[in-house]
């Protein structure tokens, strides 16, 4: 048995009749007392298994995070999909739920409004974080560390109008992150406009987006603001039904916010 074998029949014993001593846990499994033993030590350095205060072993939190955040990536879409619905209806225009997915933005759903020219990404196209409000969107509210080493490059050119200049990024990222929502100007598509805001989890990270997009021009003013209104109730009312409980509009929330929200 490898151990990958005995690490999820480990985990699975524990789940089922938990907690239990190393001996129980080896007797039931058939498996050498010396590497059940093992293994849990490696588990607790990973705060995947505790003892109990009889010195048993149980499941810790950490599992239960990590099945949480793949539950979120399954849940969000279909808290989401209403919203696209009634938002393609009264815009006429493409409404795209994406998803952040290894530091690439996914589109995991659309609705299509009614306009003539639509910026149609296939299920399951990937695209880079710098560039399209969706991708801009989530770029702009991951960690520090993440945002660095996208804006180091390189920055691929989709359209002559594709931030490819790393200083430029950052300051479009500083917009982004003062008014919580990004605008695209046909930097995918030439002659697709798009305003897009982020989806974020209990913690405050960013799970995905939800983004309109069309051939009307996203420009400041009172056509813009309804935009963002919808934008506003669709994606604050997805974060807060996956457990998000910080500030929102997100107006020049900074990431010291966030971050005493994943705290919390």
């Amino acid at each position: 048995m490898s151990s990958i074998n005995r690490s999820v029949h480990v985990l699975e014993l524990l789940a089922r009749k938990g907690p239990l001593g190393v001996r129980a846990i080896a007797q039931q499994l058939k498996l050498p007392l010396g590497s059940v033993h093992r293994l849990l030590l490696d588990f607790e350095a990973e705060a995947v298994t505790e003892r109990t205060p009889g010195g048993e072993w149980e499941l810790s939190y950490r599992l239960l995070e990590i099945t949480g955040l793949q539950l979120e990536r399954i849940e969000f879409p279909r808290l989401a999909r209403p919203f696209a619905e009634k938002i393609a209806e009264e815009t006429r225009e493409t409404v795209n739920i994406n998803a952040l997915n290894n530091m690439m933005g996914v589109t995991i759903d659309k609705v299509r409004g009614n306009e003539g020219m639509q910026l149609d990404m296939r299920i399951g196209s990937r695209g880079p974080l710098h560039c399209g409000g969706a991708g801009k969107v989530m770029l702009s509210y991951v960690s520090p560390e993440d945002r660095r080493r996208v804006i180091a490059g390189p920055l691929k050119q989709l359209t002559p109008f594709t931030i490819t200049d790393p200083h430029e990024l950052e300051q479009e990222v500083a917009r982004i992150r003062r008014r919580g929502y990004s605008l695209d100007r046909d930097e995918v598509v030439v002659g697709v406009h798009c305003v897009a805001m982020p989806i974020l989890d209990r913690a405050g990270h960013p799970v995905g987006a939800i983004s309109i997009s069309g051939p009307s021009p996203k420009e400041l003013g009172p056509e813009l603001d309804k935009l963002v209104e919808k934008l506003t109730a669709a994606c604050g009312h997805v974060s807060r039904r996956l457990g998000y409980v910080g500030p929102w509009p997100l107006l020049d929330v900074d990431a010291g916010e966030l971050l005493e929200v994943s705290r919390a």
